[in-house]
This record gives structure tokens, sequence and C-alpha cells, in this order.
């Protein structure tokens, strides 16, 4: 592509631009992900998300751009916010397509509206992905490029895992006990008890579209390696099935060396060794406060 032909115009998002904004969402979709409703994207035009809500609350209201081509096509989009607690601009999502250009344009907007404050990109989950808490970088490399061409770099945070449910033949524990997730209301917790100690626990997103989301497996760590993790996930998926899940996918923290306390790699390998396969690699990103420009430091911040 010559460098010489004209970018994409950008402008604010209109409600006419909906089902175009919908379509890059969903040509974003990766196997697993619900396809995207327009609820979805009023949820994330308007700064909330049943995922990482505590963190949607940190935020001031979203500003949301579209990117146009010559003949007036949205071909891109994306949504930012700053957050005064500290002092820092949020790429909250953004779509386009892997257009490299168009991907650019949105970026440069982006830094723009924050100037030199630290930036922030793909750092929680959106209500149009979710519980899809960064960029997956094999499926979007365009995006994760533009984003390094920018300044911005990106922090390895975990594997996009994904299964077919029902999984037939793990054991499950007894007196597990299952409820509402406080604070969310699209998800569930359950919790294994050994008399009055809670010795394995899960969270698990309620399903959509078919599809739904392991989000925590834990054990306590003086009873690992004794098979309650794995029993804990018959459970918890036993629980999706039931609420009519025929898909199953997870985010696992990949961020710790091995030996670390958060290491993963036991996990990891349980997962695959029940028939969850590794669909890409997940990123955020951070471009720093210009040099000499001040600012409250995070660590500082009220």
């Amino acid at each position: 592509m010559s460098p010489h032909l004209p970018g994409p115009r950008l402008r604010p998002y209109t409600p006419a631009d909906r089902n175009a904004v919908l379509a890059l969402v969903d040509d974003d979709r990766m196997g697993g992900e619900p396809a995207s409703t327009p609820a979805m994207l009023d949820e994330a035009l308007q700064g909330r998300s049943s995922v990482d809500a505590g963190w949607w609350a940190e935020l001031e209201p979203p500003e949301a751009v579209v990117a146009e081509d010559a003949d007036g096509v949205v071909v891109g989009a994306l949504s930012y916010a700053p957050r005064l607690k500290d002092d820092t601009g949020q790429l909250l999502w953004l779509h386009c397509r892997e257009d490299a250009r168009t991907a650019d344009a949105l970026i440069r907007r982006t830094l723009a509206a924050f100037g030199a404050r630290e930036v922030h990109a793909f750092g929680f989950a959106s209500a149009l992905s979710p519980g899809l808490e960064a960029l997956p970088v094999r499926h979007r490399p365009t995006t994760a490029k533009a984003l390094e061409r920018a300044g911005f770099t990106g922090q390895r945070l975990g594997r996009y895992m994904l299964a077919a449910l029902p999984v037939e033949g793990l054991p499950r524990l007894p007196d597990v006990r299952v409820g509402p997730e406080p604070g969310d209301r699209q998800a569930w917790r359950l919790e294994a008890h050994q008399g009055r100690r809670v010795v394995a626990e899960a969270v698990v997103g309620s399903p959509v579209q078919g599809t739904g989301v392991l989000r925590w497996l834990g054990v306590l760590p003086d009873l690992r390696g004794r098979g309650l993790g794995r029993a804990m996930l018959g459970n918890a998926l036993g629980v999706l099935s039931g609420c009519g899940a025929h898909t199953v996918v997870l985010y696992v923290d990949d961020d710790a060396s091995a030996g670390d306390e958060r290491d993963r790699t036991a996990a990891i390998s349980l997962y695959e060794s029940v028939g969850f396969a590794e669909v890409d690699r997940l990123y955020s990103y951070s471009r720093p406060r210009a040099p000499g420009t001040g600012g409250m430091p995070a660590s500082e911040a009220p």
C-alpha cells in the first residue's frame, strides 16, 4: 500500500454505526467467543462490563470513535477513557479487520486524546468479549505491531484455551456448594468443603450462546497434588454442561517463571490433559508517560 494514500477519516461514534461496529467486532472473534450483540455494544459504550466491573467503575465515561474509508464505509472503531486514579489513559477496545493503516490512525487518535500521559491498552475485559482481558496476538498481529510502532510495550498475560463439552470421565468432589458469585450476576462460585474448611473453589461464567467460561480454579496449597484440582474441574465443567454449554473457554495466567508461586505450569498441564487446546496468547500493552511531564505517580494516587 502506498504511504501517500490518505488514511481513514475519524469521527465520533453515532447510533447509526451500530451494525457496522458489531460486524467489525465479529470479524475478530476467535473460536468459542460468542457473537457480539447490540446489548453487549451498549454496555461497552457506556463503560460497563460484568467481568472486571471494578476496574471499569474507576474510569471516566469512555469516548468511542469510528474510522471511515473514502466511500464513507466504517472500517474501524475504538473506545478509550481516562482513569483519574492514576492519571492514565486506557485504550479499551479496537477493531479494524487487521488493516494496518486503520489501526495506526485509531491508535494515534488515542494518544492525541491523552497527550503526555501514560497509556495502557487491552488491560481488562470489555462487554464485547466476555472474559477476554487482553489482545490475542496471533489472531491480531497487525494490531499488536501497530501498538509497538506507536511506542507501546507488550506484556504476556496468559493463554486463551478452548474445549468441547461435555468432558467425560472426570472425577467430581462431594460436598460442593454452588451459588452466585458475589458482585457478578452472570457467574457462579463453587466451593468444596472438608468440614468447615474450603479446600477447593472455582468460578464459572454463565453460558452465552452455548459458551461458558472457567474463570478461576484453585486448591489450597497444602492439599495440591492429591487430585483435588482435577475433581473440582469436573464439578465446574459439569455445572456449565448442566446450564446448556457445549463449549468452554478459559484464560489462564502465563506470566510467571517456573518455580514462582504464580507459576501455572501444573494448571496448564491439567487443562491440556482433559482436552483444552491453546487458541492464542494474550498480551496487554503500555506506553510510558512522556519524560519531564510530571504527573502523579501511580503509587501515590488516592
